[in-house]
């Protein structure tokens, strides 16, 4: 099926084919690359828009010498095939298997590992700085995609490059997306293709002929300046320090292979601009590129399938939901997201609330200090934001929300493991680094009505609130659409033993804490709240019970059993605490029941847990 594909394992195989034979190359990997992830689920559009360029990066440069950083993660499928990995496509996210994203372990020509947004162009100039120093010959290229490119992070570094002296080439795969549709005035600015177009075909034409009349040149050279600045997006980079090329058609291999031929022998900071479609080559995905983002499972002649696999409603949409409802009693709502629309459950709210409605873009600096200006005037704003991805945005959570102490709420998706992104992804230390910060309120469902009552509680509080829950499903508790209150800083006794073991569980470790219980007859708080924690609660237990043991799916150090082993301290409660977790590692990518059992939180590794310690007691 794979003629030419199934000859080529490395780069170097790549170059022993004619230019002429590329097309073909492109055409059986966009095939195998739809196989592939129809089977295993994974990125799909993003890598279908990704093919051609891959294939010239490798077949011009001298790569893994010539060091290819890419931008996210989304697009290095092709990538990974191109590079020794073909034949382990089928293990692709699952566990011991090939990772998502680019993993310096995993292959060396996996320069930098990504996952998140807007790194590519800082650690490309790093690594084109080190040459220099080093005196090695060889060339640094950033791949980025223009949904990056709205992070503060990828114009800190341009800003950098632009003034250095130093051999690389950025190259921006611009195909009006990342995951949801691009928004904001660059993307406005990237939208000029057809002007770009022109102006690229123009001084094509224009240079032909005035290059072949020596006094022409310099008025050519003032004309082509003036011209850039009315026809085409470069204005921007070339005022960076940066040689800017482009708009090409990012699926027209000999123009690429052509215009990477040339900028390898360039010198200094260069900036390709090339226009792709994301899903290329195949039209479900061409036509509905979120949808096709990333998938599950399907079958390629019939596409995605539809509909919910189970009744359960998840986490996610639990939000989008109360989000909805919140909005219809209070027109002060409005919800904020860094570009993960689709992923924080904000279609709906984005539909019937578009006034209401701000997606800043990957810029999670950003959306915090926006929202922190919003509740300075009155305004209640609500962030969507992945745990991982708030991290990225801890000084303004610090200074610009908790330090005046304001009204922001803060709703953390994929609070745990996340499964087959890994730990790039996985919200392992959100409870580690909201407890520190003085003024905010810090609340775990345990279920799924709770966390809509969770939500609707930290809303009614003027200080800054985070509610964390996890990816997926929760146990399948009915949700009561009556919002209410709960009591700050209260848990509830959900199984009350006459065994040695008082449990308190966070979030989701409550089901699987209540089913390690049944075995040991031991009591089952949940906690409910992290920050303030229910200290009464605790001294409650702990005077009835020998061993007190927290479970949270965070990080141990400095996480929720930390806290509560802080409070039995300055309780003077001389009881031995037990603190289960996520281990000091980062968890891989695989099945999230797996992951957690391998990490001792399922109800069996709970109670072995348990059992051994009971043991020493």
């Amino acid at each position: 099926m794979y003629p030419l594909l199934d000859t080529i394992d490395t780069p170097a195989d790549l170059k022993k084919l004619s230019r002429q034979q590329l097309p073909q190359l492109a055409s059986e990997l966009r095939a195998f690359l739809l196989e592939s992830v129809s089977k295993t689920g994974g990125h799909l559009a993003s890598n279908l828009g990704s093919i051609e360029l891959t294939i010239a990066l490798h077949y011009v440069f001298d790569t893994p010498n010539d060091r290819l950083v890419w931008d996210v993660g989304h697009q290095t499928y092709p990538h990974k095939i191109l590079t020794d990995r073909k034949a382990r496509m089928h293990t692709m996210r699952q566990q011991g298997g090939l990772a998502g994203f680019p993993k310096r372990e995993e292959s060396e020509y996996d320069t930098f590992g990504v996952g998140h947004s807007s790194t590519s162009i800082g650690a490309a100039l790093g690594m084109a700085v080190a040459a220099k120093q080093q005196g090695i010959d060889r060339k640094s290229i950033a791949v980025i995609g223009d949904g990056a490119m709205t992070a503060g992070m990828a114009f800190e570094a341009l800003n950098n490059a632009g003034d250095m002296d130093v051999d690389l080439l950025v190259v921006l795969n611009d195909n009006d997306m990342s995951i949801s549709p691009n928004v904001g005035a660059l993307n406005h600015y990237f939208s000029k293709l057809l002007s770009g177009r022109f102006y690229s075909a123009m001084r094509s034409g224009s240079s032909k002929v005035l290059g072949m009349v020596p006094p022409m040149k310099e008025i050519a050279s003032k004309v082509e300046e003036h011209v850039k600045g009315m026809f085409t997006p470069g204005t921007l980079f070339e005022e960076f320090g940066f040689n800017y090329l482009g708009p090409i058609d990012g699926h027209d291999l000999s123009a690429l292979v052509d215009m990477l031929g040339n900028i390898k022998n360039l010198h200094g900071p260069q900036f390709l601009h090339i226009v792709t479609k994301k899903g290329q080559g195949y039209k479900l995905a061409e036509n509905d590129p979120v949808a096709y983002h990333g998938v599950t499972r399907f079958d390629p002649a019939n596409g995605l399938a539809g509909g919910k696999k189970d009744g359960k409603p998840a986490y996610t949409q639990i939000f989008g939901d109360w989000l909805c409802d919140m909005a219809a009693l209070d027109k002060r709502l409005v919800g904020i997201t860094p570009a993960m629309r689709e992923g924080s459950g904000l279609v709906r709210f984005a539909k019937e609330y578009p006034e209401r409605y701000f997606d800043v873009g990957i810029a999670e600096q950003h959306a915090v200090t926006f929202a922190a200006g919003l509740a300075c005037d009155g305004i209640k704003p609500v962030v969507a934001i992945y745990s991982t991805f708030l991290q990225r945005a801890y000084d303004q959570l610090i200074h610009d929300v908790a330090l005046q102490n304001l009204p922001v709420v803060f709703a953390i998706d994929r609070a745990g493991l996340v499964g087959a992104d890994g730990p790039t992804h996985a919200g392992a230390f959100d409870i580690s680094y909201l407890r520190c910060i003085p003024n905010i309120t810090v609340m775990t469902p345990s279920d799924e009505n709770e966390c809509r009552q969770l939500l609707y509680t930290a809303y009614s509080l003027d200080t800054p609130s985070a509610v964390r829950y996890p990816r997926g499903t929760g146990p399948g508790t009915p949700i009561d659409s009556v919002m209410r209150a709960l009591p700050i800083g209260r848990g509830v006794l959900r199984r009350e033993g006459l065994g040695r073991v008082a449990i308190l569980a966070f979030g989701s470790m409550v089901a699987p804490a209540l089913a390690a219980a049944e075995g040991m007859d031991a009591s089952v708080a949940d906690m409910r709240f992290v920050k303030p924690l229910d200290r009464a609660l605790i001294a409650q237990l702990a005077a009835r019970h020998d061993l007190v043991v927290t479970v949270e799916e965070n990080a141990i150090m400095g996480g929720a059993g930390s806290a509560c082993a802080e409070a039995m301290a300055e309780l003077g409660l001389n009881k031995p605490v037990l603190q289960l977790g996520l281990p000091d590692c980062y968890i891989e990518h695989g099945d999230p029941a797996v992951l957690l059992a391998g990490c001792g939180l399922d109800a069996n590794g709970i109670a072995t847990a348990i059992q051994k310690r009971l043991e020493t007691l």
